[in-house]
């Protein structure tokens, strides 16, 4: 059997040990928490929702179908979508320590949500809020002012583009600080969970919220897998072989930015998972965007499941921002997977 065949195999493999790691770990997650669900109840209350035969009054139906199923989904939509956006950053700018906020979005997002509580807006909608719309808006109009300031001559350097998103970022921190600055201590600590990433809040709105952008943003990305692969070689090994290098560039960070902005709407910022996960995906399956993006999509659902766990199980009497769970956990591992890769060179 050849190599490239051999290789080939292996990232199947890797894609369906994660796909059933990832189910399974739906089934225990939603399980744990202050009272103890075993998976054979889990499976009954959701065979009776798919079958239209539950009972909203159980206890048990309460706690898996209206408290912890969405929260875990949401993890997982949450945790695709930053992996996925972590690995088209890392693509754009050849660098493998790009990150999904590296162009200002989730400091454009923590701008909108702060506004939001600064101006006591309470407006809510089926139960959402208008903040994480906000968040949104905001961390999608910033990435498109650091792409519209760094144009020069129809062309945007991909250098001028970081160290403009750098610069913008900071602005937006130090407007943003300003603001908390003004803020009550209650709604303070409230913002200040909010942008140290939190699934607390979590409904299923929340999820029916997120689901549409995470999955035009996902098909957008299968479409550009082949384009992905060609811009690994570079600029002009990419123009040679017909790819448009500035709308490449433009999409990448279109729908890499719509995907960390839409996560970060629904759940704060949430620091590791896209830096992370793309580094180890990519030692484990290879640099292939045809497999690396789903190995991503799925590894990112899991790490923020069971760091969501970590987050609602570790303190008996409340919960850790999930942000400092990942944080805790990406740190050491990415100092680990730096290590590693200076001394493979």
């Amino acid at each position: 059997m050849s190599a490239a065949r051999l290789v080939k195999n292996r990232a199947w493999v890797v894609l369906i040990v994660l796909a059933a790691l990832l189910v399974v770990s739906v089934i225990l997650a939603t399980g744990i928490g202050s009272t103890h669900i075993n998976p054979g109840e889990i499976a009954r209350v959701l065979w009776s929702h798919l079958t239209g035969h539950a009972d909203p009054t159980s206890a048990n139906d309460s706690i898996i179908w209206g408290l912890r199923l969405p929260r875990t989904i949401l993890a997982i939509l949450v945790g695709a979508a930053l992996a996925v956006a972590g690995t088209l950053m890392q693509a754009l700018f050849h660098n493998p320590m790009a990150d999904p906020y590296i162009v200002g979005v989730s400091s454009g997002a923590a701008f909108g949500a702060v506004l939001v509580a600064t101006l006591g807006f309470t407006l809510s909608v089926g139960g959402f809020t208008l903040a994480p719309l906000v968040a949104f808006l905001c961390g999608l109009a910033v990435t498109f002012l650091v792409y519209a300031l760094s144009r020069r001559s129809g062309r945007v350097p991909i250098g001028v583009l970081l160290l403009t998103g750098i610069a913008i970022g900071g602005l937006m921190q130090a407007v943003t600080s300003f603001m908390l600055l003004r803020q009550d201590t209650a709604d303070l600590h409230n913002i200040m969970s909010w942008l140290m990433g939190s699934l607390a809040q979590s409904q299923w709105s929340h999820v029916w919220a997120l689901l549409p952008y995470v999955t035009i943003g996902l098909v957008m990305v299968a479409a550009m897998q082949r384009d992905l692969n060609i811009l690994a070689m570079g600029d002009e090994t990419a123009h040679h072989l017909g790819v448009n290098i500035e709308r490449s560039k433009f999409l990448l960070l279109l729908v890499a930015s719509l995907l960390a902005a839409a996560a970060v709407a629904v759940s704060g910022i949430i620091a590791f998972v896209g830096l992370i996960i793309p580094h180890l995906m990519r030692l484990i399956v290879g640099p292939n965007h045809r497999v690396l993006l789903p190995a991503c999509l799925l590894c990112g659902g899991l790490l923020l499941v069971w760091a969501d766990v970590i987050a609602r199980t570790l303190i008996h009497s409340g919960e850790l921002p999930i942000g400092i769970v990942t944080s805790v956990l990406g740190s050491p591992f990415f100092l680990y997977l730096l290590n590693r890769r200076e001394a493979a060179h």
